[in-house]
Formats: C-alpha cells, structure tokens, sequence
C-alpha cells in the first residue's frame, strides 16, 4: 500500500533523477502489486507514469530503496499509470 494518496502519485512524471541522499521518494522496484506502472522515455515524460532519467533539472529526485518505500513501482514497455 502506497503511504501518499494515487492523487499524489499521479502527478510524479517528468524528468527524475536517481540519487542516493536527499530524495523527494523512496522508491521500491517490484514486479507484481505496484503503485505505478513506469515506462522509461527519451521524450514527451508528460503524462503519468512517464519517466524521463535526468541528470540535472530534474522534477523530482527518486532513491531506490529496498525497504519502507514511500510507493513501489513497476518498470513496463507500454500502458504507464497509477495502479
């Protein structure tokens, strides 16, 4: 179960960057009960569950955590959305 709400978890797309302190998330990588489907992309990161990994400028700043995550996700090649 996700401990923010799907309203909040539908607006985090864009561009992310992977850190390893000082994240906006923690996030969990799964493969079955996720509360995002993912899809990776090179453009147009403009609707949810679209990611685009960035380097700088980033819209949010996600760690991947093994443990106590704020939300887990699942990475896919097609039909990215909030669970």
């Amino acid at each position: 179960m996700a401990t923010i709400k799907n309203e909040e978890l539908k607006k985090i797309y864009g561009k992310i960057k992977i850190v390893d302190s000082f994240p906006d998330y923690k996030v969990k990588v799964v493969e079955s009960f996720a509360d995002i489907n993912v899809k990776i992309v090179d453009s147009f990161p403009n609707t949810e569950g679209k990611w685009k990994i960035v380097d700088s400028f980033p819209d949010f700043k996600i760690k991947i955590v093994d443990s106590f995550p704020d939300f887990k996700i699942k990475y896919v090649d097609s039909f990215p959305k909030v669970n």
